[in-house]
């Protein structure tokens, strides 16, 4: 009679008892949950805390006689991985990594699924030897040799058979997009991206590949996809556009669109961009968490003296505040923990944005739609009529939008807005260029805060290290002064996905408006002479910000040269 996972679940469980890691309440709860969700039950034993693995591996280990192996150092061949099927590898978490003859070495974290070894004995004709790895480390494995979504092409090439070129002449890629291999491989892109913390995955096709990259702290990392999904190139993206209710059948112009989804109990907005390009429409999806918690100015990465000069900015009842810096710098989120902080029962808010990224409790926001002539400048010009206290202007692109705020700013009420310039001084001379007479910015603007995102340091795998000396003397930081300071980054490990940085921390760089900044203003200096007079009255530039998060450990003195400008 052939064993069912329910029969094996017991069987594991029952040894693991007789070894004193669980007890029988724990086996019967363990079987339990296996018959329902059908999970592996070591799965079941570590995610539900019931066991731990590390002591699990080990007692079987001793138990069995069977090797302990860290198949994270493992370097696996092309050959040695071609020795299983993908879709066995996937349905019974197991990993090929040595083959001596005719037994091959297997990875897997449960010794006792024979029901599993005799079918890869029956399958290969040959022996197999087992050897313990933890379930996350082999699952981790299987992901970067086989890449995402693998077992889920591997069965649609398994069921048609097809070459490329039959996929191409089949037509019907509507058919195809609602398959549900497609559906499934879509989704696990997406759980996978969200799982990686990424802010933005990019389907890129080019002649011979479809690339899938994820934005993760800013920049990009290749996702590992089987080569074999470029067959199916078109009704992944048309699956995705069918997500985004976009038109399928129009692939000559740009389309956008908006999709939303629930993984691991949380729900997301997904942006969707698509471009058409000479080998198929690229897509670009942003994701948004609609979950996230609006952070407070000190969560930022602000320290005490940019918080001071920026709490005393955002406290003065009327005038232009300016956050610039370029895409994904981090502008957002600052300006709604502003708004957080200022949104009182006695003051009303109110924001134009392109899109409404988070809603806001309690403020009036609005979203601008071109196709109906719904523009920042027109919103604005009807805010003016709704009694504000405070606006919010999602971007400042034209004189039209800029004239409007600054007039706004000059009867009594307290404008933000964003522009894309790569310093604070750089903001004055940009308005400016625009068409906005120099005495009118002069007049309205009181502050500008430039800012930018720089990785941190992944906390797990943070150590103290001693730079080359090219690169302290490069940035001057060879002089006396900086000689006793310390220096970190992150070695690289599993928690940071051996990057060695987790998360980001924002720098700033913020300048107060003074009368003689205001003088320089109308004569139409350059940004130059603005910024040296910011400096002599003691602006910081965001350089100097990076610096002391680098010798608070925060970052690296990567991070500082990639993000900012010279001094």
């Amino acid at each position: 009679m052939k064993s069912t996972p329910g029969m094996i679940g017991r069987r594991y469980g029952e040894l693991l008892r007789s070894l004193n890691v669980i007890d029988a309440d724990k086996v019967n709860r363990a079987v339990a949950l296996q018959e329902k969700t059908g999970k592996d039950l070591d799965v079941i034993l570590v995610e539900n805390g019931m066991a731990d693995e590390s002591i699990i591996l080990e007692s079987l280990s001793s138990h069995l006689g069977v090797e302990t192996v860290d198949v994270g150092h493992l370097e696996l061949t092309p050959e040695i991985l071609g020795q299983i099927p993908i879709r066995f590898v996937h349905r019974y978490n197991i990993l090929p990594i040595e083959r001596k003859g005719d037994t091959l070495r297997i990875a897997t974290a449960d010794p006792l699924n024979f029901h599993a070894l005799d079918d890869l004995r029956l399958l290969l004709k040959c022996d197999i030897e087992p050897v313990l790895s933890p379930s996350d480390d082999i699952r981790a494995c299987i992901k970067k040799y086989y890449g995402i979504g693998a077992d889920t092409v591997d069965s649609m090439l398994e069921e048609d058979g097809a070459t490329e070129e039959d996929i191409g002449e089949k037509g019907n890629i509507e058919e195809l997009s609602e398959d549900a291999s497609i559906i499934r491989f879509v989704n696990q892109i997406m759980t996978e991206a969200v799982l990686d913390r990424a802010t933005d995955i990019h389907f890129e096709p080019f002649e011979d590949e479809l690339r899938i990259r994820y934005r993760i702290d800013g920049l990009l990392y290749e996702a590992a996809i089987p080569p074999t999904i470029r067959r199916y190139q078109a009704a992944v993206i048309s699956r995705i556009k069918i997500m985004a209710d976009m038109n399928i059948a129009e692939k000559r112009l740009p389309q956008d669109g908006r999709i939303n989804i629930k993984t691991n109990n949380m729900e997301f907005d997904l942006r969707v961009s698509t471009v058409p390009t000479p080998y198929g429409e690229t897509i670009v999806i942003r994701i948004l968490n609609r979950g996230s918690t609006i952070f407070e100015l000190r969560q930022l990465g602000f320290d005490e003296d940019s918080l001071t000069g920026f709490n005393r900015l955002i406290s003065r009842p009327h005038g232009i505040i300016l956050v610039t810096g370029p895409t994904g710098s981090g502008k957002t989120t600052t300006l709604y923990a502003t708004l957080s902080k200022l949104n009182k029962m006695d003051v009303k808010i109110l924001t134009i944005e392109e899109p409404i990224e988070y809603h806001l409790r309690g403020i009036i926001q609005v979203q601008v739609n071109p196709k109906i002539s719904l523009t920042f400048a027109r919103v604005l010009r009807a805010f003016l009529r709704q009694d504000p206290d405070i606006v919010l202007v999602g971007e400042t692109r034209d004189h039209e939008t800029a004239e409007i705020a600054i007039q706004a700013a000059l009867t009594g009420h307290l404008v933000f807005t964003t522009l894309h310039t790569n310093d604070a001084p750089g903001a004055i001379t940009r308005l400016i260029d625009m068409g906005v007479e120099p005495y009118l910015v002069s007049s309205s603007v009181v502050g500008v805060v430039a800012q930018r995102l720089m990785r941190s340091i992944c906390s797990n795998c943070k150590e103290e290290y001693v730079p080359e000396h090219d690169i302290l003397a490069g940035l001057g930081l060879d002089a006396p002064e900086y000689r006793d300071k310390k220096y970190y980054h992150g070695r690289g490990c599993e928690s940071c996905k051996f990057l060695g940085y987790h998360g980001r921390s924002a720098i700033y760089e913020i300048m107060e408006m003074t009368e003689e900044l205001r003088e320089l203003t109308v004569q139409r200096v350059p940004a130059s002479r603005i910024k040296n007079l910011a400096l002599d009255n003691g602006m910081r530039t965001l350089r100097m910000n990076a610096l002391e998060k680098v010798h608070e450990g925060v970052t690296t003195l990567e991070e500082l040269i990639r993000v900012t400008q010279e001094w």
